[in-house]
C-alpha cells in the first residue's frame, strides 16, 4: 500500500502551517518517570522533519485507559522526556498543553512560532475520543491545517484522533514511522522474501490466530514457544501437566497441525516447576508430569530453534511473543537465545522483524540492540490485525477512503 508521506509534499507547504501529528506516546510512566521510551524515539524523524520546514507541530496521543481526567495518566512526564531527547540550545523546548481541545489550547497554539512543538494532554481524558464523537473530532481538527498519522499502533481503531478528525482535513499524510510499519508488514503479509520463518510465543493464541491463518500458507517454518505451545502439544496428544491451555482454541490448533504439521515446530523439552515462584526448576523431556507447568522452552528446543533462526541468513523472520516467562531469570533462557539468534540472522543478511511490546522488552533484556534487527514494530495488537488482513481505518483514511 503506497501512502502519501511527508516527503511527498514540497517543503514550502509546511512553512508556518499548523500540523496535527497523531503519535503513539502510550509508554509506561511510574512515579512521574517514563520507562521504555522506544515509541517516543520512533516519532523523532517525523517531528524534526516538520520543525526544520517551519511547521508548528501539535502532537496528540493517548496514555493508558484513564477514567476521565486522572492525573496519573498525564502526558506531562512524556513532554519532559521528549524535551530531553530532542533538546539542545538551537532547538525549541517541547511545550505542554493542559488539555487537548478548548480555548486554552487554541490560545497556546496561537502563540506558537515556526518550528515550535506543543504536546497536547491525554486524548482519552475526553471519553469522546474513543467514541469517535463528531463534535470532538471537529474541535480537534480545528487546531491545525494539516493532519499526519504516525501512530500505526492505534490505527486499527476508529477513534476521533485516528479517524473522525482525520476525515476533516484536506491534507492527510503518513508519518515516517507509520509508513515504515506499513511497508515492512505489507511485505510480510503479501510477499515475504523466502525462506519465510515465524517464531510465535506469548500467552494468548486467540490474538494470533488471524495472523497465523494468513501467514501459515506462506511460511516455510513456524516455531511455537511460550504458553501458546502447550495448546499445540495437547492437540498432539502430549501430556502438558498444569501448563496453560486454551481449550477453546484446541479445534483450530488441531486443524492447523493437520494442514501445516510439516512446517510447525514444537518444543520437545521444557523448563518446568510447580509454580512460577518455585525455586526448584526441572528440565523435562516429552510429557510434563501432573502438578507441574512448563514456563520456558528447554535446551534441546533452544538448540533446534536457534539453528533454524540464526541459520544461513537470507529470507525473512518474524518474531512475536517471548518463549517463556522471561521476566523470571530461571525462565528467560529460551527468549534470550531466540533474541540473539535473531541478531545473528540479521547480520547474516536476513530481514528480521520483531512485533509486540513484550518482545521488544525481551530483546532489550537479552542485550540485543535495536539496530540489530531490521524493524521493531510498535504495533502490538495492530501488527497482528494488519497481518491478519484486517482493515486499518487510520491507515485507509490517509488514502482518502
Amino acid at each position: 500500500m503506497a501512502l502519501r508521506t511527508l516527503s511527498d509534499l514540497p517543503d514550502s507547504q509546511f512553512d508556518g502551517k499548523r500540523v496535527l501529528v497523531r503519535v503513539d506516546f502510550n509508554v509506561s510512566v511510574n512515579n512521574g518517570a517514563v520507562g521504555e521510551d522506544y515509541r517516543i524515539r520512533m516519532s523523532i524523524p517525523t517531528i524534526e522533519y516538520l520543525t526544520k520546514r517551519g511547521a508548528k507541530v501539535i502532537l496528540a496521543s493517548h496514555l493508558g485507559r484513564p477514567e476521565g481526567r486522572d492525573r496519573q495518566y498525564s502526558l506531562a512526564p512524556v513532554a519532559k522526556r521528549l524535551s530531553d531527547i530532542v533538546g539542545g540550545k538551537s532547538r525549541p523546548a517541547i511545550r505542554f498543553a493542559d488539555d487537548c481541545v478548548g480555548v486554552e489550547v487554541e490560545d497556546e497554539i496561537s502563540k506558537m512560532n515556526k518550528g515550535d512543538v506543543l504536546l497536547l494532554e491525554n486524548l482519552r481524558f475526553h471519553k469522546e475520543e474513543e467514541l469517535n464523537d463528531p463534535e470532538f473530532s471537529k474541535r480537534l481538527a480545528s487546531l491545525a491545517d494539516i493532519y499526519v498519522n504516525d501512530a500505526f499502533s492505534t490505527s486499527h481503531r476508529k477513534h476521533s484522533s485516528t479517524y473522525g478528525a482525520a476525515w476533516l482535513f484536506d491534507i492527510r499524510l503518513a508519518g515516517f514511522n507509520l509508513s515504515k510499519e506499513v511497508e515492512y508488514l505489507s511485505m510480510i503479509r503479501e510477499n515475504p522474501i523466502k525462506p519465510f520463518k515465524i517464531v510465535v510465543g506469548g500467552v494468548k493464541i486467540k490474538d494470533k490466530i488471524g495472523a497465523l491463518e494468513h501467514l501459515l500458507p506462506k511460511a516455510d517454518k513456524v516455531m511455537i514457544g511460550g504458553a501458546a505451545a502447550y495448546t499445540f502439544l495437547k492437540a498432539e496428544g502430549i501430556k502438558t501437566g498444569n501448563s496453560l491451555i486454551d481449550e477453546e482454541r484446541l479445534p483450530w490448533v488441531t486443524k492447523a497441525l493437520s494442514t501445516y504439521g510439516d512446517k510447525i515446530m514444537l518444543p520437545t523439552d521444557h523448563v518446568c516447576a510447580n509454580s512460577p515462584n518455585d525455586n526448584s526448576v526441572t528440565m523435562v523431556r516429552g510429557d510434563i508430569p501432573n502438578g507441574m507447568s512448563g514456563f520456558d522452552i528447554g535446551n534441546e528446543t533452544i538448540e533446534r530453534y536457534s539453528a533454524e533462526v540464526g541459520g544461513n541468513g537470507g529470507g525473512t523472520i518474524f518474531w512475536n511473543g517471548p518463549m517463556g516467562m522471561f521476566e523470571i531469570r530461571a525462565f528467560s533462557n529460551g527468549t534470550i537465545n531466540i533474541a540473539k539468534s535473531m541478531a545473528l540472522a540479521f547480520w547474516r543478511g536476513s530481514k528480521t522483524l520483531i512485533g509486540g511490546g513484550d518482545t521488544l522488552e525481551a530483546m532489550k533484556k537479552s542485550g540485543v540492540a535495536e539496530n540489530e534487527v531490521s524493524h521493531v514494530s510498535t504495533g502490538g495488537g495492530a501488527t497482528l490485525r494488519y497481518l491478519a488482513g484486517d482493515e486499518m481505518p487510520g491507515v485507509v483514511i490517509l488514502n482518502g477512503h
